[in-house]
């Protein structure tokens, strides 16, 4: 009788947490064999059945209803456990995390049906692991033919198609995707300028790749538009080909200046990728190992006080506006003063509440459960086991929530306008409103320190930064906030909020 077991492989992936089914397919004794499922689930949701009479020889008391437990759960209950298990998952709450494991389950079972027939359909002595290795491929990729490596006259993927395979695996956000593609157009931009350029024959190779590539192309990365004012007509076709950024409408082909950050973020990616295709036995090469990759570096978080947020929140906007200068009026004349307005009392609720601008947008009254917002961060969903925000909502919000119901179209908590737009629009009330207090800033590219108005450098963000920053002068722990405002324990990002101001400071002083 033929038979799967089902095993978790013991590497996790550092990004969504998941890890890959192993599959082992027997029957008989000429037939037993293992193979990679290509599919992942992530480690809460398989169970490896228990061994009953091991658990009990070993003195631990267990139900009979008890049948198979994840790892952590026996090794909390003693349970001793066989070498293969199922995939389980039981969440009532459906999250981007369960729908891609509940998915992945689907295709667990179609994959072993897959098998099942195309055994019953073949000799047993045509069965090896080659065998089992060519219908799991056939399977995930029904229009292909195998690609056998081993042979020298088959053509290698290119790393462009490797990237390809990379997000259509990992299954990223939209705009972890939309990032490592602006990767992915620099790897392209890179290569054609030391084609049309230099004059070489250069090509990505992840077989070949060396440390000296990936300084090389780190060097290109800061210089690249100093190399295009040098060699424009060089560029003008360069950039046609693989534009700076791709949205909807427009291609940019505009170059500007990369900053420290920008350069860490790229090779995070670019190693993550590379470590990846080590992973999957793409390759054997790792180019990026003691390269130091640096870490990003931000000033202190930028944020309104209450009292300048209240002034937002009451704020006649058509009466400030006409009191303005004519210069001024001029800049906050890109929107019309109603959608000003709106987008006043989106940002106030947005101080109040702590979400990204991305999950901001998404929210809907079914959002809204008791006067308590509850959401899925979309910028976590896919890493880390993701915080889910509860945020209480104060008069303040309510109030907010019940001035626009069902006054969108699409039945969102408010009438949006793009995120661009709304950062806009943040700019012009901020100015009207006379919130122009001077702040320090670091500069991005430069790294160095900057003084500009607050309302030069408002945006969406900032009002994300105001909450946490008001709710950490309140209340100084950290989980407290972080589970309202969607950090995950340890970030970076949070930590920055630690140097709030010298109010904590004198407070504290105070105290003593």
């Amino acid at each position: 009788m033929s038979n799967f077991d089902l095993k978790l492989s013991s590497r996790i992936d550092e990004t969504t947490q998941r890890s890959e089914i192993l599959l082992r397919f027997h029957c008989g004794r000429n037939v037993d064999f293992r193979v990679k499922s290509g599919l992942y689930v992530q480690q809460s949701h398989f169970r490896y059945f228990v061994n009953r009479e091991a658990t009990k020889k070993s003195g631990i008391e267990i139900s009979d209803k008890v049948i198979s437990a994840t790892k952590e759960d026996a090794k909390k209950k003693g349970y001793k456990l066989k070498m293969y298990g199922e995939v389980v998952i039981a969440e009532r709450l459906i999250t981007p995390d369960v729908k891609y494991d509940q998915e992945q389950n689907k295709l667990l079972g179609n994959l072993q049906n897959a098998i099942m027939e195309a055994y019953k359909e073949e000799e047993n002595e045509s069965i090896d692991s080659k065998w089992l290795e060519k219908i799991v491929y056939k399977f995930h990729h029904p229009d292909k033919k195998l690609v056998t490596r081993s042979r020298r006259s088959k053509r290698q993927e290119s790393i462009y198609e490797l990237a390809e395979e990379y997000l259509e695996k990992k299954r990223f956000s939209y705009d972890h995707t939309k990032a490592f593609r602006v990767l992915v157009r620099d790897l392209a931009r890179y290569e054609a300028f030391r084609k049309k350029v230099l004059q070489d024959r250069f090509a990505w190779n992840i077989d070949k790749m060396t440390r000296k590539d990936i300084e090389d192309f780190e060097e290109y990365l800061r210089n690249e538009k100093t190399l295009s004012e040098k060699y424009p007509k060089q560029f003008e076709s360069i950039l046609e080909d693989y534009p700076v950024e791709i949205n909807v409408v427009h291609t940019f082909t505009k170059l500007q200046d990369r900053g420290d950050n920008t350069i860490v973020k790229l090779k995070k990616k670019f190693k993550a990728f590379m470590q990846w295709l080590y992973e999957t036995e793409r390759t054997t090469n790792r180019p990026f190992d003691g390269i130091k990759i640096g870490v990003e570096k931000y000033g202190n978080p930028i944020y309104i006080t209450k009292e300048e947020r209240n002034i937002l929140a009451e704020a006649n906007i058509p009466v400030l506006y006409e009191q303005l200068e004519e210069d001024d009026k001029k800049a906050c004349s890109k929107l019309p003063l109603s959608t000003l307005e709106t987008q006043r009392d989106i940002f106030v609720f947005q101080c109040l509440v702590g979400c990204r601008v991305g999950d901001l947008m998404n929210l809907t009254p079914q959002n809204i459960t008791s006067g308590i917002l509850e959401y899925v961060p979309s910028k976590t969903s896919d890493e880390d086991a993701p915080v889910k925000p509860r945020v209480p909502l104060n008069p303040c919000a309510l109030e907010l929530v019940e001035k626009y119901k069902g006054v969108d179209e699409h039945g969102r908590l408010f009438p949006f306008i793009s995120s661009q737009k709304y950062n806009v629009a943040i700019k012009a009330i901020f100015l009207i409103c006379g919130i122009t207090r001077i702040v320090q800033v670091r500069n991005s590219t430069t790294g160095e320190t900057e003084m500009k108005r607050i309302c030069d450098v408002a945006s969406s963000h900032m009002a994300r930064r105001t909450f946490v920053g008001a709710a950490y002068k309140v209340v100084r722990d950290p989980n407290i906030i972080g589970k309202m405002s969607g950090h995950v324990e340890g970030s970076r990002a949070f930590n920055r909020y630690r140097h709030i101001d010298d109010d904590i400071l004198k407070e504290t002083i105070s105290l003593i």
